[in-house]
């Protein structure tokens, strides 16, 4: 019981982890961490880019980045990023999946803060979903007896 208690605490705490104090270390900076896709047509462009910076001495390395579930996939350098160099990550949402989406990507690195986490929302709709109304005009509205 106490190690599940203790278990769930550490988990959710996890945010941004710092691991070094090292002066030199790279260090990773987003033009920003969240990204609301606002309202989505089924099967339509479900993907956005964080660009980030490398404002540390060190180069930087992206060691994972994960995202929570299989309907988003995250696309990341392999590559180091020199010290004041820029990159992106690609990150794309499966639109196929209708209704509100939150979701996050979890950027693990040798950064001074070691994990950073970006987030993902929005709302997928099908535009020809069978609940809408059909125009009285329409062949396919059914004809009064």
């Amino acid at each position: 019981m106490v190690s599940f208690c203790f278990s769930a605490f550490a988990y959710t705490q996890e945010t941004n982890t710092v691991v070094t104090d090292n002066p030199n270390a790279p260090e990773i900076s987003f033009d920003k961490e969240a990204h609301d896709f606002g309202k989505i047509e089924k099967a339509g462009n479900g993907s956005c880019i964080f660009k980030f910076t490398n404002i540390g001495k060190e180069p930087l390395t992206l060691t994972n980045v994960k995202a929570s579930c299989g309907c988003t996939t995250p696309y990341w350098p392999k590559e180091p990023i020199e010290s004041g160099k820029s990159a992106e990550i690609k990150v794309k949402y499966d639109t196929n999946r209708i209704g509100k989406f939150s979701k996050t990507i979890s950027v693990y690195s040798n950064a001074k803060t070691s994990m950073k986490r970006l987030k993902i929302s929005g709302e997928v709709y099908d535009p020809y979903d069978a609940g809408a109304p059909i125009k009285e005009e329409s062949p396919f509205s059914p004809k009064a007896q």
